[in-house]
């Protein structure tokens, strides 16, 4: 049977119908993979492009030589079309895109409104009704430390609604001169309405009108002989001007910015964005693209759109170089902010110094990485000699977790060149209690579903499917995996079991393969202490998932001989309350404002927490 064309031929074939319009191509192989994704002012101009191998690249010459077919998507403009361009790079990750691993949401400052003593609360996704937001924030580290300074600052409430309502004494956070209280009336409304205001001013950016305010009402308390009120308001000002002098990013004049520095070394780059919103610095993270030979300007242009393609762009963003196409990126990150976006590169002052401090955090980082990438290539290949199995580009790492056969769930935990890749990591629940308390059995079971698909020949085998399998356990476990393998025809995966020997030292462990006696390694041996790592990553996903899953199963099973809630009810009733607690300490009213619940249901609820009732 004759084999469709591939390479030239066949773009040369989608060339003759193409529009000289804007657009996305997507370049296609065989089996339906996609290799790469483009975007064009004139799509017949730029796939043109490609119709000359002996003028491309080496990676774009292999690229068209495997591309067996084309998909074609015209839009309006040439914005529209990075945009596009952007989001199906995200989303279909092709193989010769520059790509922006970035999976996290970034977590905001909420402040609740319609309510005599609002809420201030971290949250991540969409923003709720009748609330008031700040951020983006680089991370939850950064998040967290903001939140812990406005406690400090302006003592306001952080629990939710329905522990404020059920709660009858103050809290820790209270007792440790982080909270007003105002669960216990221990704060009026208005005094409260005004600690509120405050933090806003603050978060805003609006340092001196802040400070100038407390100045004024310290002096007026200590006129009015309230010293307790004055000292606090001395020691909040005092706070108050730390922050401001330790903050290196406090600069009022920016408002809100992000600053990108970037830097390149041995065909690896590192972007770092310092998070600055109105004038406060919101922290700052690190990125590594994947890229196949690119420039750092066209590294950093693809990054921009990918990065903002789910999220506003700020009005202005600082970068360290000049990127070929800038008018065309601000016109693009425009729709999606709804705003005006300037990219611009600073070459003196204080904007070009933060570029520049920005600049240096990102070489400080890939150097990082890429010591740590030489350490890991290092361990890797030592793991190929001892194990004698060459190449080892995936290592996959398998426990058991159970409690007397119960909440048993099989674990799987991935590591590459690169460290853990914990996109990876699986949870296998046991659902046969015949096997929930025989590891080998539980093995079996695993194992069969983790590679009932497996094939040698798959084009993803490389990236999908290990070249190692690290068992904990000793021969026993080896024989029961070795044996689930064969059943599933899968016999080109080398098994190494570990086990922790009679006196369970940790250094002392034995390891059992396949036609090889069972052997130790040198106490101090790299390979040990790697080894031992990757068996306690296992270790700890397997306790964090039996963990959740006996937390969840003691939690619904307080409300399971509740009369009359099922299911539905159940899960109206956490989502409102947020806990059993807060459901035990509700009132017949609070229940009956739950969804699905009538006055006769919550006095049926009310009645079998509160018998005495």
């Amino acid at each position: 049977m004759t084999q469709p064309p591939i390479g030239v031929p066949v773009i040369e074939a989608a060339l003759a119908t193409l529009p000289d319009l804007p657009g996305v191509y997507r370049m296609i192989d065989r089996k339906g993979g996609v290799l790469y994704v483009g975007k064009a002012l004139s799509l017949k101009k730029r796939v043109a492009y490609y119709t000359k191998p002996a003028q491309l690249p080496e990676r774009l010459f292999r690229m068209v030589s495997d591309t067996a077919h084309m998909e074609i998507i015209t839009t309006r403009t040439e914005a529209e079309a990075l945009l596009l361009e952007a989001s199906l790079i995200k989303s279909l990750k092709p193989r010769y895109n520059i790509l922006l691993k970035d999976d996290k949401s970034y977590p905001w400052i909420l402040l609740t409104e319609g309510h005599d003593y609002p809420q201030i609360e971290k949250y991540r996704g969409a923003r709720p009704a009748n609330s008031s937001v700040w951020g983006p924030f680089a991370s939850a580290w950064s998040v967290n430390q903001t939140l812990q300074l406005l406690q400090r600052l302006f003592k306001l409430r952080s629990c939710s609604d329905e522990y404020f309502k059920s709660s009858t004494r103050p809290c820790l956070l209270a007792q440790i001169g982080r909270c007003s209280a105002p669960c216990v009336a221990r704060i009026a409304p208005a005094d409260y309405a005004r600690l509120v205001k405050q933090a806003k001013t603050y978060l805003s950016g609006r340092i001196t009108e802040l400070q100038k305010t407390l100045t004024d009402d310290m002096t007026q308390a200590a006129e009015a002989l309230e010293f307790e009120q004055a000292a606090q308001l001395r020691d909040r000002l005092q706070a108050l001007s730390y922050v401001t002098r330790t903050d290196v990013f406090s600069l009022n004049a920016l408002g809100d910015v992000d600053v990108i520095g970037a830097h390149m070394e041995g065909g690896q780059a590192a972007i770092q964005v310092f998070f600055i919103r109105h004038g406060l610095n919101h922290g700052n993270r690190c990125f590594f693209p994947t890229s196949k030979g690119e420039t750092l300007p066209e590294i950093i242009s693809a990054f921009l759109v990918q990065f903002y393609e789910d999220k506003a762009a700020p009005p202005l963003i600082l970068l360290g170089e000049d990127l070929p196409e800038t008018k065309l990126i601000e016109e693009a990150l425009a729709v999606t902010a709804k705003q005006k976006v300037t990219l611009q590169t600073p070459r003196r002052g204080d904007k070009s110094d933060l570029v520049q401090r920005a600049t240096e955090n990102a070489k400080d980082a890939l150097s990082r990485k890429l010591q740590e990438s030489a350490t890991q290539r290092a361990l890797f290949e030592q793991l190929e000699e001892l194990t004698a199995t060459t190449p080892i580009n995936r290592i996959e790492i398998y426990d058991n977790s159970h409690l007397m056969g119960t909440f048993a769930y099989g674990i799987m935990v991935a590591a590459t060149r690169a460290g853990f890749l914990k996109t990876a990591y699986r949870k296998y629940k046991i659902e046969n209690p015949a096997i929930t308390s025989d590891d080998f059995s539980m093995m079996r079971e695993v194992f069969s579903r983790r590679f009932r698909n497996y094939t040698a020949e798959s084009d993803l085998r490389a990236e999908d499917y290990p070249e190692l399998l690290l068992i904990d356990g000793g021969a026993g476990q080896l024989s029961a995996v070795r044996a689930a393998l064969a059943e599933l025809g899968v016999d080109d995966i080398t098994v190494l079991a570990i086990a922790k020997g009679v006196d369970r030292n940790a250094g002392r462990e034995w390891f059992h393969m396949q036609g090889r006696e069972p052997f130790q390694l040198p106490f101090d041996s790299p390979v040990l202490f790697f080894l031992q790592r990757l068996r306690d990553e296992a270790h700890r996903f397997a306790i964090t998932t039996h963990r959740s899953a006996r937390g969840k199963a003691v939690t619904v099973s307080e409300l399971e001989d509740v009369p009359g809630i099922g299911s539905k009810r159940k899960k109206a009733l956490l989502t409102h309350f947020g806990s059993v607690k807060a459901i035990k300490g509700a009132t017949i009213e609070q229940l009956e404002s739950v969804i699905g619940i009538n006055r006769a249901t919550a006095k049926v609820i009310f009645g079998y927490f509160h018998p005495e009732a």
